[in-house]
């Protein structure tokens, strides 16, 4: 292996923003901001998620992001600032990072992910299985 996952994430966080649960927290009444769950729906049914969060899982992300992509998420052209997680912000920092190579500016991730939230004793909610 040439590259390894940890050397990939390492150079994403040196690209793009990180911010902290305290930060996120406060940008959930922002109504500017969008925090995006880009966890595995399954990871959601089991876990919850963020109040209000978007969710994108990880796998459609460009393709949701893309305004020409078939596949389109109007939340991605909305001109509002993008709050990605996932469970520990390392699929995050990838997916912050692909984003912002894509051309969205307005974008960070959490760091420590849900992870960091709940051990912080944020409050979550429950998703139910559809």
């Amino acid at each position: 292996m040439k590259v390894t996952v940890k050397q990939l994430v390492d150079k994403a966080m040196k690209e793009i923003e990180t911010i902290s649960v305290e930060q996120a927290k406060a940008s959930l009444d922002d109504e500017n901001t969008v925090v995006i769950d880009i966890r595995d729906i399954r990871e959601l049914y089991r876990e919850g998620k963020i109040p209000g969060a978007t969710h994108a899982p990880r796998g459609m992300l460009e393709f949701w992001a893309d305004p020409e992509s078939e596949y389109h998420r109007d939340v991605f052209s909305s001109g509002k600032k993008l709050v990605l997680y996932c469970a520990k912000s390392h699929r995050s920092a990838l997916a912050t990072q692909a984003l912002q190579n894509m051309g969205l500016e307005s974008i960070c991730h959490i760091g420590g992910g849900f992870e960091a939230w709940t051990n912080a004793e944020l409050a979550t909610e429950e998703v139910a299985k559809k």
